[in-house]
């Protein structure tokens, strides 16, 4: 029974690329950041052969690696989480998604606000900490939705539990979601509850509401041809539950783990797709080199566990969207190369694909192996890694 485990480490970009600069992003390299702290380790990534990807220098590489490796490069325009997912996919987008550098436009607000019937604060790009400390008070006295966004392509409702309730939250997204097309059809609208007294802490009941994607991934062919597709994590968000047939969300990086691990035991056909989101949301964009750091050190320590889950004919790719620096000024996403490693019975060791033109490689190869026809972006590899 073939199965696939894919894993994105999210945001864990290997270096900028070529076009960085046009993104703002010149110089970014996620990895080489996180590699600059004492608290970093990751052995058993170098073993599968992390650090002998082209460009990845900040440790020394395997000299036997166990498992076969390459750097991807985005041909999506964008740096955001939806359509680097996509790509993974297969679904390369020619288009960015809308951004909104200077706010929402009145009409759209107006409208949400009609439906909502709740007033608007802040409508400008934020950082998701900074904008509950100089926002959350006025929102606690008024019960105006906190909305904001960023460099990427998101319409972001942040609430306070006592203030919203969750489930009323949601049902906001909801109606931003129901506005946010055509023009305005942002990737994600993401709800963003927060507690406590002042400075406030954001908790874990985050939900997103992507579009669904507008032709068919590897989600819909694997699906679509009888097999499984299990989302761990925000991967069912992402892809506004197109083409998944069981999913779970997850509270951490850790529960993402172990969740993956429970459906490691659950006898299936098809893909296993996690989304480990700490990285990005916890430090990259909180500029927070030394927690980015040790979450990959907590992702290696765990990384034995789930080699030692693979059956014979398991495949397990572990990869990222896009980039984060937790070193640079910006807080948002950077347009960087990221990081592929395969393992697995069935994988040959040491095996250097090189720089591929696509993230959707992964797709075309995720589905030869899987022997499942689809259409996608990419071209695979499997004939090159297969023992």
């Amino acid at each position: 029974m073939k199965r696939v485990f894919l894993i994105v480490l999210d945001s864990v970009g290997i270096g900028e690329m070529p076009d960085a600069d046009e993104y703002g992003d010149a110089g970014s390299n996620t990895i080489a950041a996180a590699a600059s702290s004492p608290s970093f380790s990751m052995p058993n990534m170098q073993k599968l052969g992390f650090f002998n990807i082209d460009g990845v220098d900040c440790r020394e590489g395997s000299a036997a690696p166990a498992g076969a490796f390459a750097r991807l490069t985005e041909r999506s325009k964008g740096k955001d989480t939806t359509i680097g997912h996509w790509e993974i996919a297969g679904l390369v987008s020619e288009q960015p998604l809308p951004t909104f550098p200077d706010g929402f436009p009145k009409e759209l607000l107006d409208e949400f606000e009609k439906e909502t019937g709740r007033k608007v604060l802040c409508n400008k790009p934020y950082s998701g900490t900074e904008v509950i400390k100089d926002f959350g008070e006025e929102h606690r006295k008024t019960g105006a939705l906190i909305v904001y966004t960023s460099a990427d392509s998101v319409f972001q409702i942040a609430a306070h539990e006592e203030i919203v309730p969750i489930e009323e939250l949601y049902r906001y997204c909801e109606i931003a979601r129901r506005l946010c097309t055509g023009k305005f059809g942002v990737g994600r609208v993401i709800a963003r509850p927060f507690e406590g007294e002042y400075p406030f802490s954001r908790t874990s009941r985050r939900h997103d509401y992507s579009l669904e994607p507008p032709k068919s991934t590897m989600l819909n062919y694997i699906s679509g041809a009888g097999k499984e597709v299990l989302a761990v994590g925000k991967i069912n968000d992402i892809f506004a539950g197109s083409g998944v047939t069981d999913m779970v969300r997850t509270v951490s990086n850790a529960d993402g783990i172990d969740k993956t691990l429970s459906w490691m035991e659950r006898d299936f056909n098809g893909i296993c797709f996690t989304n480990l989101v700490d990285y990005d949301m916890l430090y990259g964009h909180r500029n927070d080199v030394e927690g980015y750091a040790k979450a990959l050190t907590s992702f290696d320590e765990r990384l034995p566990q789930i080699l030692a889950a693979l059956k014979e004919e398991d495949i397990l790719m572990i990869t990222a969207d896009h980039g984060c620096d937790p070193s640079t000024p910006s807080t948002d996403h950077s347009r960087e190369y990221t990081p592929l490693v395969i393992a697995g019975a069935p994988v040959k060791a040491g095996i250097n694909l090189g720089t591929r033109a696509s993230f959707a490689d992964i797709a075309a190869s995720v589905l030869e192996y899987l022997e499942v026809p689809g259409e996608t972006a990419g071209k695979s590899f499997m004939n090159e890694v297969l023992k």
